[in-house]
């Protein structure tokens, strides 16, 4: 599952699990966490959306309550684009 979060919450969200764990950085952040950087900063950006796992553990090392952020839950698989050709043709 992924989470969805409304346009510019996604970033106040990582701002607050840096200031939750006195990270001073998104780089140390990435480290306390093991989380490349370059993934970390397009979360940041919100060029992709947190996965669930990611989301509970800044929640939980943070110490963040999840029912005062509103968010949407999303299946892994939305946006994908489907493989393969619609009709198929006989030759």
């Amino acid at each position: 599952m992924r989470v969805k979060f409304a346009s510019g919450n996604q970033r106040k969200f990582i701002d607050g699990a840096l200031i939750g764990v006195s990270a001073p950085s998104l780089r140390e952040l990435g480290r306390r966490i093991n989380i490349n950087y370059q993934t970390l900063k397009n979360y940041y950006s919100e060029r992709r959306l947190l996965p669930e796992e990611l989301f509970e553990t800044l929640c939980k090392i943070a110490d963040i309550d999840k029912s005062k952020i509103s968010f949407e839950e999303i299946h892994d698989n939305w946006g994908q684009v489907k493989g393969g050709k619609k009709n198929k043709r006989d030759t």
